[in-house]
């Protein structure tokens, strides 16, 4: 029982933290429309809670840090041990080599401009931040996926109910 509570726990952490990526995706069109004052202001307020002191840290640390440890609790049934490997690689593949790497350095700058001292690159710095989270999202979606998956191949299929339903009339299947 606690295997399967922590394995939901990582799952439920890990597709929370692939939503919030998943926010940057559905708004990289848009935001890439806006002009430097107002790419500015959004990012300066609307993403207090995706960060540190936020829940969004929280969200990120504890999927990196549950999967790792099913990781190890999984570690002797081969297949389930590499796929949630695969999952904890990924996660820290986002965070924080993407994170640190592209996406801070631009939170940095934003964080220090005003409307009034925007820097010179920050269409490039934008293009930086929105990008760097859309390949963190692919890398949330490929973790959550091998979390899932690592699931999937552990249930058993039970030949002899699917074999049944074969002479069941079609009115009768449910």
């Amino acid at each position: 029982m606690f295997l399967r509570m922590w394995r939901f726990t990582t799952i439920i952490l890990t597709a929370l933290l692939m939503g919030m990526t998943f926010c940057h995706v559905l708004e990289l069109s848009a935001k890439m429309n806006y002009d430097g004052s107002l790419y500015v202001t959004v990012q300066n307020s609307l993403y207090q809670q995706f960060g540190g002191p936020g829940i969004g840290a929280f969200m990120t640390l504890g999927a990196i840090l549950t999967t790792a440890v099913l990781s190890f609790l999984v570690r002797k049934r081969r297949q389930v041990f590499y796929l949630t490997l695969t999952a904890t690689v990924c996660l820290l593949l986002a965070f924080p080599v993407v994170f640190y790497l592209f996406t801070e350095p631009a939170n940095i700058v934003f964080r220090n401009s005003t409307l009034e001292s925007l820097p010179t690159d920050w269409m490039r710095l934008r293009e930086q931040w929105e990008y760097s989270h859309a390949a963190s999202f692919v890398l949330h979606l490929l973790a959550f996926s091998a979390l899932v998956f690592s699931i999937l191949i552990e249930i058993p299929v039970n030949r002899s109910r699917i074999d049944s339903l074969k002479d069941c009339p079609r009115d009768r299947i449910a």
